[in-house]
C-alpha cells in the first residue's frame, strides 16, 4: 500500500470517527451513525433492497450516458473539416450547455412518464454536453504539425483520424467520462428524488419524507460507493488505454501510418 492511498484510508476513518463523536454528542437521531447506517445497508443487502434500488439508478446512468455521450463523443470528429457549421452551431449549443437540465425534468416527465425514461433523459441531456465540450477541445488540440507530415506521407482522412486525431483526443474523452459518469449516476438520483417508485434517490426521498434520518443517509452513503466504485473502474481503464496510446504515439512519431 502506497502512502497516497494510507492517507485516503486514514482521511477517511478520521471522518467517520468524528461522525461518530458527533452522534455520541448529539445523540443519534440528528444525524444517526456509522454503525446505525452500516446496520441498514446490511439489512438492505440482505433483502434485495439495495442490489434492486442501485441497479435501476444504475440503469439509468448508464443508459443516459450512452445515449448522449455517443453523439456528443461523435459531433466534434463530424465538424472537425466543417468550420462555417461548428460556427452556426456553437452558439446553440453553448445555450444548450447553459440552460439548467433540472428544470427540465417535469416536462421530461410529461414526454417519457414517470417511469426510467424521464431519467434516461436527464442524465443524456447534461451527459451530450460534458462530452461534446471536452471532446471538441481534444479534436481542436492536435498538433497541425503531426497532421502535415501525415498528410505528405500520404495518408487519407479516415487515416488521420484513426491514427492522429483519435490518440491525441483519447485523454480528453476519458477526461470526459471521468466527470460525466459519476454526473450521471448523481444526475440519475436527482430525478428519482423527485418523481420515481424506484432508485437510490428514491430511498433518500421515502426515507426523509418519513423522519428516517439513518435510510436517507444510508441511501446517500450507497450513492456514494457506487459513485467511488465507478471511478476506480475508470481510472484503472484509463491506466491501461493510456499506455496504449503512448506506445501507439510513438509510432506516429516515428512516421509509420497504416
Amino acid at each position: 500500500m502506497n502512502s497516497a492511498t494510507f492517507d485516503k484510508i486514514a482521511f477517511g476513518a478520521m471522518l467517520l470517527l468524528v461522525w461518530q463523536a458527533a452522534s455520541v454528542w448529539t445523540g443519534p437521531e440528528p444525524i444517526s451513525s456509522p454503525f446505525l447506517v452500516a446496520q441498514q445497508l446490511y439489512r438492505w443487502s440482505l433483502n434485495g433492497v439495495l442490489g434492486a434500488n442501485a441497479g435501476y439508478t444504475l440503469l439509468a446512468a448508464v443508459l443516459g450516458f450512452v445515449i448522449g455521450g455517443l453523439p456528443g463523443l461523435a459531433l466534434p470528429f463530424v465538424l472537425r473539416k466543417r468550420p462555417f457549421v461548428t460556427a452556426v452551431l456553437d452558439p446553440f449549443i453553448l445555450i444548450g450547455y447553459g440552460l439548467p437540465k433540472v428544470a427540465f425534468i417535469p416536462l421530461f416527465i410529461i414526454w417519457f412518464g414517470i417511469g426510467i425514461w424521464s431519467k434516461v433523459a436527464l442524465v443524456a441531456s447534461v451527459s451530450f454536453f460534458l462530452v461534446f465540450f471536452s471532446t471538441m477541445e481534444g479534436v481542436r488540440g492536435v498538433d497541425p504539425r503531426l497532421l502535415r507530415m501525415a498528410k505528405v506521407a500520404g495518408a487519407s482522412e479516415a487515416q488521420l483520424l484513426r491514427t492522429i486525431v483519435w490518440p491525441s483526443a483519447l485523454p480528453f474523452v476519458f477526461q470526459a467520462v471521468q466527470v460525466t459518469l459519476p454526473l450521471s449516476i448523481g444526475g440519475a438520483a436527482i430525478a428519482e428524488l423527485i418523481s420515481s417508485n424506484r432508485g437510490l434517490g428514491y430511498l433518500v426521498q421515502y426515507s426523509a419524507g418519513n423522519f428516517e434520518v439513518t435510510g436517507a443517509l444510508a441511501a446517500v452513503t450507497a450513492l456514494a460507493l457506487v459513485v467511488a466504485v465507478t471511478n476506480v473502474g475508470i481510472d484503472r481503464l484509463h491506466d491501461r488505454l493510456l499506455a496504449w496510446k503512448g506506445s501507439h504515439s510513438k509510432g506516429i512519431t516515428s512516421g509509420k501510418v497504416s
